[in-house]
């Protein structure tokens, strides 16, 4: 009988807590010769054997979907094993058809009807396209060929935006590891609130949370064994160093060795066991079935209260990584293998159609109905100055955020972001924002989500109760910017 430990992704959805990630497909793959997907799907048996039966993958993971659907037709009983895929789309221009290709696509590779969990990722907020993308794959789930919607890599505001805006999902996967705590605090409150189950990756740090590097010397990120070892080295240098990194495997090995497991695994079970995690994920390695019984032995033993107080006390003499869960996809510093988006993106294109009307005017328009209507551009710039008109939280036809004033806002500085990002600035160029707030009872939900965005920015600004256009808006705000030069 296997000893592996289960959790409810959702209803109908039982996955084991580890989950089986290929990612290492694409890098077996690098040089241009896709691995055989008959023969590799031989190796995955060794897994669901084990009782290892969810798999987790993506679109550009090489021929992961290929060779999972190859394995998942050979069992008797294909409902015994969860395979997890992810869209992660171009930046750019789409539409209701590019999405539904995107999933007829993986059904395709992976012989399935009804992808078991679709999981999304978004490359610029201030880009609203990526919600025209997350509405029409509920479409396609309210349609049948997507059970569940999962997202990836997205921050505590914009998975608060997505539950508020009526898009139902189950999961957020992202960064989690004893060196990364940025889930841990309001990502978790969010998602205990709302049913959503945290799916962690990264909790081995490509290797590094292991006895291989206990007491070895400081390593530079180039001369790293792996992409993975690279993207991982950064962010033990946000965390502070090699220095403060060495203590941190001193204390998991005494942890260790009181289980008699290793570090990989108490790293690994640490996370494992904080609310909200549903599962973890460890990359696959191809036939070496002793990877397998290094994973089973997480459910060999659990931490107990003294354990979980060593790791946290030591986690403190860390430096906490910057931002929310997925920004180092999307600002500095970018805690990628490379240092950049290079390797991921070439460019992000500007998120609204821009008319240039003289030589120093230029305006850009948002697309909502009041814009022709009323008469006005959502932004215009004039020579270095760009001025945002008072937007809501609307998109398209569609209000965005529901009645909660934060995901509101959120989604209004989105918009703003998104008209400066177009006429050539960025949000850190914002020097003045104006807000109109429906109810004075929302004047600090919408207050705190304007300290969360421009905190380190902090422009002059106003808030001002007043009565706003369309009951079902709840907030307003106009901004000024001014770039550091005119072009």
């Amino acid at each position: 009988m296997s000893k592996v430990e289960y959790s409810q992704l959702a209803p109908g959805l039982r996955v084991s807590k580890v989950l089986t990630g290929l990612w290492q497909i694409a890098d077996l793959e690098r040089h241009g010769k896709p691995l055989d997907p008959v023969a590799t799907a031989q190796h995955l048996w060794n897994y669901f054997n084990a009782g290892l039966t969810t798999f987790d993958m993506a679109d550009h993971y090489g021929s992961a979907e290929l060779i999972t659907g190859h394995f998942r037709q050979q069992l008797s009983s294909p409902e015994e094993v969860q395979l997890f895929t992810k869209w992660v789309p171009e930046p750019g221009d789409t539409s209701r058809e590019k999405v539904r290709q995107a999933v007829e696509r993986a059904l395709q590779r992976m012989q399935m009807e009804c992808l078991d969990l679709m999981q999304y990722h978004a490359w610029n907020y201030a880009d609203p396209r990526w919600l025209d993308e997350l509405y029409w794959l509920q479409e396609l789930r309210e349609e049948g060929l997507i059970r569940h919607i999962g997202l990836t890599n997205f921050d505590t505001a914009h998975l608060r935006l997505v539950l508020h805006s009526g898009i139902k999902v189950v999961s957020n996967q992202v960064c989690y590891s004893l060196l990364d705590q940025r889930a841990a605090g309001e990502m978790t409150k969010l998602c205990l609130a709302h049913n959503v189950n945290l799916l962690a990756f990264g909790t081995l740090a490509g290797g590094l949370l292991s006895e291989k590097w206990l007491d070895q010397a400081d390593r530079a990120i180039e001369h790293m064994e792996t992409w993975s070892q690279m993207k991982y080295r950064r962010f033990i240098e946000v965390a502070g160093g090699w220095q403060k990194f060495q203590p941190l495997l001193r204390v998991i090995q005494i942890v260790a060795k009181k289980h008699g497991v290793s570090i990989a695994n108490v790293a690994s079970r640490y996370i494992m066991e904080q609310p909200a995690v549903g599962g973890i994920i460890i990359g696959a390695s191809l036939g070496k079935s002793e990877y397998i019984e290094r994973n089973l032995a997480l459910f060999d033993f659990q931490l107990d209260r003294e354990d979980h107080q060593r790791i946290a006390t030591s986690l403190e003499t860390l430096s906490p990584i910057p931002g929310d869960c997925g920004d180092e996809y999307r600002k500095p510093p970018f805690l990628t293998a490379s240092g950049d988006l290079s390797h991921h993106i070439e460019k992000l294109p500007a998120p609204y159609p821009v008319t240039q009307m003289n030589n120093n005017r230029s305006k850009a328009l948002s697309g909502t109905v009041w814009e022709d209507q009323a008469g006005f551009s959502r932004a215009v710039r004039i020579n270095d100055r760009i001025l945002v008109s008072g937007s809501t939280a609307t998109h398209g036809t569609k209000a965005i955020g529901g009645n909660d004033p934060a995901a509101q806002m959120h989604f209004v500085i989105d918009k703003i972001e998104g008209a400066v990002q177009s006429l050539g600035g960025q949000l850190e160029d914002v020097v003045r924002t104006r807000i109109f707030i429906q109810n004075m009872d929302d004047w600090e939900p919408i207050a705190r989500a304007h300290g969360q965005r421009f905190k380190d920015i902090q422009p002059a600004n106003t808030m001002i109760r007043a009565d706003i256009i369309g009951e079902e808006y709840l907030v307003e705000m106009e901004a000024e910017a001014i770039l550091p030069s005119a072009s």
